[in-house]
């Protein structure tokens, strides 16, 4: 579909109906539709559903004695700057734990190791098809960082876990994945696993 086109077929959506869709906005990483629905309750509405063109990242990274590391940038979006653990998309088609090396190299210099998929998420699904997937990285070798155009501003920071889940516990890290992966890694280690 190109800019402002209008798809008329209905379609079920789970309990949803979508009686038309329009595409309103389209970019190298997000499209938006704007969709004319009858609700599971029966009622006529709209809604707004952000595509995401490629998947979210994160990589917890975690040396022998317990540090990890955390990248902070200025956020654009949100006009803030933020601290976070190593994240990044990768393309929908590809291995999500390609994209995750590819990420946690270009960011860290960090490669190799041992790698567990902790879990997949859905960052913000009441308006967007985003889904995230998140790693732990353990027996890593330390290279050169490979950073993107948009990444100019980057700082690496490498920090004890334990300091890294304070900021969570603190307030002080607010992206919904990285607080999710130190909670599950905080987790793991806990149980006695890594």
């Amino acid at each position: 579909m190109t800019k402002n086109t209008l798809d008329e077929t209905p379609r079920s959506v789970g309990p949803w109906l979508r009686k038309s869709r329009q595409l309103i906005y389209d970019n190298p990483w997000i499209t938006i539709n704007h969709d004319e629905v009858v609700t599971p309750g029966g009622t006529e509405g709209v809604y707004g559903v952000v595509h995401f063109k490629n998947l979210a990242i994160g990589i917890v990274a975690l040396d022998a004695d317990q540090n990890t590391w955390l990248v902070g940038q200025h956020r654009y979006a949100l006009n803030e700057y933020c601290w976070e653990i190593p994240m990044g998309g990768g393309p929908l088609a590809s291995d999500p734990l390609m994209s995750a090396q590819r990420e946690l190299q270009e960011e860290t210099g960090l490669y190799g190791g041992d790698w567990q998929q902790l879990f997949k998420l859905h960052p913000s699904n009441s308006v967007t098809d985003e889904q995230g997937y998140v790693f732990l990285a353990t027996d890593l070798q330390q290279g050169e960082q490979q950073l993107g155009a948009s990444e100019g501003d980057l700082v690496v920071k490498k920090l004890p876990f334990k300091e890294a889940l304070a900021m969570v516990l603190d307030g002080e890290i607010t992206d919904v994945i990285t607080i999710a992966a130190l909670l599950a890694v905080d987790r793991r280690l806990s149980l006695g696993a890594r």
